[in-house]
């Protein structure tokens, strides 16, 4: 099964670049090429792509904007926005993320990397790299502790076990590795993580990520003296 992608960057070279880096894989498409984040919304909205690699800063209107457009559009539900950045730890990223982007690759990434990133976040799953989820997660704890009431209803939604697997998945365990703890089969797994993102209201496991650490549902041990 072919994976559709559109691309979104202002600059012409880096795009024809990516395309040619994409299309190395037998099983990845170009479908359409953006100048800016209207362009990559009114693609988005015509071509029902898989993913949208998408660059952050951009004139006119940016990939924020365009990011948080095309994960509120019902219509557009099936469709992951995967962020280009020059750095990982980066204001843009963390709104990215916070808009629905389903993770993020450097600008620099290789060939492999790159096909492997598309192919994971058009499966559903998140890609935080272990160097921004700490970042992440700092950011977070550097915020206030109370959990609020809102979030806290969210929360009482969720039965014991779909807590459970919100929590390992905010860890970074994959779906094998929860099944293994938790001695159930990985499709269960899945299963449960489905059904929390839509109590939660989560686009994709990248949000439910940030979901877990927002209200304080996963907070890290504390580091060792």
């Amino acid at each position: 099964m072919t994976i559709r992608v559109v691309l979104a960057d202002d600059q012409s070279l880096v795009r024809a670049g990516f395309k040619v880096l994409v299309q190395a894989a037998p099983d990845l498409e170009v479908v359409g090429e953006a100048a800016n984040g209207d362009e990559a919304v009114v693609l988005a909205r015509e071509t029902h792509p898989d993913v949208v690699l998408m660059d952050i800063r951009m004139p006119e209107s940016d990939g924020l904007v365009a990011t948080r457009k095309i994960t509120a559009d019902e219509a557009l539900a099936a469709v992951r926005v995967l962020v280009l950045t020059t750095f990982e730890i980066d204001e843009y990223v963390f709104a990215a993320l916070r808009a629905g982007a389903s993770g993020f690759v450097g600008k620099g990434v290789q060939a492999g990397d790159l096909h492997e990133a598309i192919r994971t976040v058009a499966r559903g799953d998140a890609l935080l790299s272990p160097a921004a989820t700490q970042a992440l997660i700092a950011r977070f704890l550097s915020g206030p502790g109370d959990i609020a009431d809102a979030a806290a209803e969210r929360l009482s939604d969720l039965t014991e076990r779909e807590r459970e697997v919100v929590v390992m998945v905010a860890r970074g365990l994959s779906n094998d590795q929860i099944a293994q703890r938790l001695c159930i089969r990985p499709l269960t797994v899945k299963t449960h993580a489905n059904r929390a993102m839509m109590k939660l209201g989560a686009h994709d496991r990248a949000q439910l990520v940030m979901i877990a650490y927002e209200t304080g549902l996963v907070r890290p041990a504390a580091p060792p003296r």
